[in-house]
């Protein structure tokens, strides 16, 4: 095999593994770009339940306050309820 085809054969494997890199590079920014979508969906999922929880956060101290209102609200009905009957006897 004379310089000349040993020098083409190397050039022509150059050009595929050059073809196989750009293939590869393809395939790279795509799984990037993937990684980046997934990241945003992320973030996004991450301020959603930041906000859900927040909201949690209110309707317990609601809950709170309204079981605190009746507890309120169930004693002055027993204390009506005993001066009821202390006027009935």
């Amino acid at each position: 095999m004379s310089a000349l085809q040993k020098l083409q054969e190397k050039i022509e494997q150059w050009r595929r593994d050059h073809e196989e890199l750009k293939i590869q590079n393809a395939n790279l920014k795509s799984q990037l770009a993937g990684v980046a979508e997934a990241q945003k969906a992320n973030e996004s999922l991450v301020i959603e339940v930041e906000a859900k929880a927040t909201q949690c956060t209110a309707l317990e101290e609601t809950v709170a306050t309204l079981r605190r209102e009746l507890e309120e609200k169930d004693a002055e009905i027993e204390k009506i309820i005993a001066q009821v009957e202390t006027l009935l006897n």
